[in-house]
C-alpha cells in the first residue's frame, strides 16, 4: 500500500468521524466535515498528480 492510499483512507475515516451526529456536536453544523472533505479532495488530487 502506498502512502497516498493510506492518507486517503485515514482522511475518509476522519470525514465520517466529524459528521455532526452526536448531540454535543450538532450545533457545529457541517463545518468540520466540510474541512476534512476538502482535505480528502486535495489529497486525492495530489496523489493523482504525483
Amino acid at each position: 500500500m502506498s502512502f497516498g492510499t493510506l492518507l486517503i483512507a485515514a482522511l475518509i475515516l476522519a470525514f465520517f468521524a466529524t459528521l455532526p451526529t452526536w448531540p454535543h456536536s450538532s450545533r457545529w453544523g457541517y463545518h468540520p466535515s466540510l474541512f476534512v472533505g476538502a482535505l480528502i479532495l486535495a489529497a486525492a488530487l495530489f496523489t493523482k498528480i504525483g
